[in-house]
């Protein structure tokens, strides 16, 4: 799949794969370092704007080793960019810790995955189909 990408900052990275098969491609902090604040939350310029197809959703997950070295994930856990966006992506970052932590220029801050979605025709009904489970939520199917 082609991805349209502008870079809106001479120093932005384009996105990469760690691997030949990885999920989500790395984002990039395309501005300078930025500190953040223990349980705050700093935004994160990648200096990129993109065309995403219609019919696909940008999806920005946490980095694993970011979130669990240095406590750093999205602040809003998963960000979403609609196929519609094309303004600037920015990875919200949420410092989990009671330390100062600080985002170097250039580093990869996010994992984006581009993944097909359907869109819902909601109909308001008076009865659903009955299951199993039910209405049971929160810990009904038990924790073993």
């Amino acid at each position: 799949m082609n991805v349209k990408i502008k870079k809106l900052t001479q120093n932005a990275t384009l996105p990469t794969y760690g691997t030949e098969y990885s999920a989500g491609a790395d984002l990039y902090n395309s501005g300078s370092s930025v500190t953040v604040e223990p349980h705050a939350t700093s935004v994160i310029h990648t200096g990129i704007a993109m065309e995403i197809p219609n019919g696909y959703v940008g999806l920005i997950f946490a980095r694993s080793g970011l979130a669990t070295k240095r406590g750093l994930a999205p602040a809003n856990k998963v960000g979403v960019i609609d196929s519609d966006y094309r303004g600037e992506i920015m990875v919200a970052l949420h410092n989990h810790t009671d330390s100062p932590t600080t985002v170097e220029e250039g580093e990869r801050v996010a994992q984006l995955a581009i993944v097909p979605f359907l869109k819902a025709d909601f109909t308001v009904s008076d009865e659903l189909s009955d299951t199993t489970r039910g209405s049971g939520g929160f810990g009904s199917t038990g924790t073993k």
